[in-house]
């Protein structure tokens, strides 16, 4: 049985693995600076606090990785034109998102005045770690649908 391709089948599936390939490694990227962002803005060290089971500091930055995950696939969705255009595009969609995303929930922390360091850092549940853990997930929607 034949199949009725185009001639250009391979070399466009090529083309389109080649694309996911580097869509993926943008995205990974914006992941990894994201989650430093997060680290770096917020106190104490959160993969050393995540490492040793504290609940509120894996709450908090599961919500955080998700708000990032969010922007990041929208500012991947929302990039047209050609390849190149277009990894330049989420690229730079994505690390403004981050940035304002970070800025984001640092200031609704401030504003709700939750003691961030002292929650992440107990043993114990805190339940304003679901509030900041809130905000995170909250802003990283907003963020994403103006990126869009």
């Amino acid at each position: 049985m034949l199949l009725a391709l185009p001639e250009d089948f391979g070399g466009q599936l090529a083309w389109g693995i080649g694309a996911i390939a580097l869509y993926a490694i943008v995205g990974l990227l914006l992941m990894f600076a994201g989650f430093y962002a997060i680290d770096f803005t917020t106190p104490g060290k959160l993969s050393e606090l995540v490492r040793r089971g504290l609940p509120n500091a894996v709450i908090i930055t599961s919500s955080g990785l998700l708000s990032m995950a969010f922007i990041v696939v929208v500012a991947i969705w929302a990039s047209t034109g050609d390849l190149a255009e277009g990894l330049i595009t989420s690229l730079v969609f994505g690390f403004a998102g981050i940035v304002v995303q970070v800025a984001a929930v640092r200031a609704l922390e401030f504003a709700t005045r939750i003691d961030v360091r002292s929650t992440i850092e107990s043993e114990k549940f805190a339940p304003a770690s679901l509030v900041v853990a809130s905000a995170h997930l909250a802003l990283g929607l907003v963020v994403a649908v103006a990126i869009s």
